[in-house]
């Protein structure tokens, strides 16, 4: 489990590439590497990895076809950064919300609003997972608890919502450096996502009761 509370980024310093899998290696800090072996569990911008060597500061992680599909990281390379959090332990203080490190799709950034102390992102989201984003509700962008500020909808009718940046967390994550178009990977709260498919399939079973 994983709080969404960025701990620090990470150079990207090696990829080796096979057919529908990929090594990557990692650079961490002094910071991150206290008790870190293989088989430990990292996020890499909200994606649950486990870790296959430590060599020093450089340590290396499988990607799987699954991970790439649905993940920004396979469009990552070498020189690259990427959001990095280590798994909660027991007795960890949950500053975000709880976070499974399984990204749920990628969502679009569509607009960038900049203010002196803030930085607003638009994002849209594919059709299926936007009826799981509310305002104010909890989501992971990127492998950052945030705090959706505003939902709507676009001209073509896909789900927009923008999330607001203070300056610590562009100090310690990569969002600050996202440009239109870009592709970030979204973890829908799992709560929500739950609520929603149940009161779903409440609507659903009472319409069909009503037809009967």
């Amino acid at each position: 489990m994983f709080t969404g509370i960025v701990q620090g980024t990470a150079e990207i310093v090696s990829v080796i590439d096979d057919e529908a899998f990929r090594t990557h290696v990692v650079r961490l800090d002094d910071s991150l590497l206290e008790g870190l072996k293989p088989g430990a569990s990292v996020s890499h911008n909200g994606v649950c990895l486990t870790v296959t060597s430590v060599d020093g500061n450089d340590v290396s992680f499988d990607l799987m076809r699954e991970t790439l599909r649905v993940s920004n990281l396979g469009a990552l390379g070498v020189g690259d950064r990427v959001n990095i959090e280590r798994a909660a332990r027991f007795g960890d203080e949950i500053g975000g919300h709880a976070m499974s490190g399984h990204v749920s799709c990628m969502a679009t950034l569509v607009e960038v609003n900049k203010t002196p102390n803030n930085l607003r992102l638009w994002f849209e989201v594919p059709d299926e997972q936007g009826r799981f984003v509310f305002d104010k509700g909890y989501i992971g962008v990127d492998g950052i608890s945030l705090t959706v500020g505003e939902v709507v909808a676009s001209k073509q009718g896909r789900i927009r919502f923008c999330v607001n940046l203070i300056p610590e967390t562009l100090q310690r994550t990569t969002l600050g450096d996202r440009r239109v178009n870009d592709h970030v990977n979204i973890e829908i709260d799992p709560q929500t996502q739950a609520v929603v498919e149940t009161v779903e399939r409440v609507l659903a079973s009472q319409r069909g009761m009503e037809r009967k």
